[in-house]
């Protein structure tokens, strides 16, 4: 979903109509409640966002402008309940699951302060906040030491894969392996570190695949040309729809845990959460 940080971590930004059909009652309480907390009227920003999502009760950017606002008024207990929706409907929010955390310390709950910090992996941006949390209240988790950054297995010498058919997007992982997209077969092939060449993906759902780019921890995005949508395929193969009805996407950036995506049948580019 797409967030901005206002000030105090408030967000103003609204996810795109495109990419989900939020009714407009409750986006209008949403967008009243920005303003209320801008003019520093927070309780009524706080029941702008309630109603918002007593009328959408999926909408996580009201629920996480909601719980930001708790927060900073250090109503911890009313905060921590409010995130978790957001964690209900998205477990792999990491900066959420930090969220959770911060208040269940804050709420001296330091089991369950423990529990959600050893939900945050090594390779999330918020790893080295849940070390400082964890350090700070003096608990131990079972996260391994941050490990330094090693070299790519990538081959570095000057070379060739041929005969892939119609390749478009490619990205790598971690592991030094290669990612390749073949639009007229509507496949995502892997490339190991030896140069071998295996079907990593196909599937029916995959369909004019153009651009690849991947995350920190192992998921590739695919910009799904033909069906209108973008797909994020799990280290482990397994095809979700991230967006969908989009006009023609086609690049695709990556930038922490916000993926960029430009759309060509609307002339625009979307931001989303991932």
């Amino acid at each position: 979903m797409l967030k901005k940080i206002i000030s105090v971590f408030l967000l103003s930004i609204s996810l795109s109509a495109s990419a989900v059909e939020i009714p407009v009652d409750a986006k209008l309480d949403y967008n009243q409640g920005i303003d209320f907390y801008k003019l520093g009227m927070y309780e009524r920003a706080i029941e702008s966002f309630r109603s918002a999502i007593r009328t959408y009760p999926d909408y996580i950017d009201a629920y996480y402008n909601l719980a930001t606002i708790l927060e900073y008024l250090k109503q911890y207990a009313e905060a921590l309940s409010v995130y978790k929706q957001v964690y209900l409907r998205n477990p792999n929010d990491y900066e959420v699951i930090y969220k959770i955390a911060l208040m269940n310390s804050k709420l001296e709950d330091y089991d369950k302060t423990k529990e959600f910090l050893n939900l945050i992996p090594q390779t999330s941006s918020y790893y080295k906040k849940a070390q400082e949390l964890a350090e700070s209240v003096k608990i131990s988790t079972t996260l391994p030491p941050q490990k330094l950054n090693t070299p790519s297995k990538i081959a570095t010498q000057s070379g060739v894969y041929e005969n892939v058919l119609s390749p478009t997007g490619i990205t790598t992982d971690n592991q030094g392996n290669v990612y390749v997209a073949t639009f007229s077969d509507n496949t995502i092939l892997k490339i190991t570190p030896d140069g071998k060449r295996q079907v990593f993906v196909k599937s029916s759902k995959i369909s004019g695949p153009i651009s690849l780019v991947s995350d920190s921890i192992g998921n590739i995005y695919v910009s799904n040309y033909n069906n209108n949508n973008v797909l994020k395929i799990s280290s482990r193969g397994e095809i979700s729809v991230l967006v969908s009805n989009i006009d023609k996407p086609y690049g695709l950036h990556v930038d922490g845990n916000m993926l960029f995506i430009t759309c060509q049948g609307s002339n625009s580019v979307l931001r989303q959460k991932i």
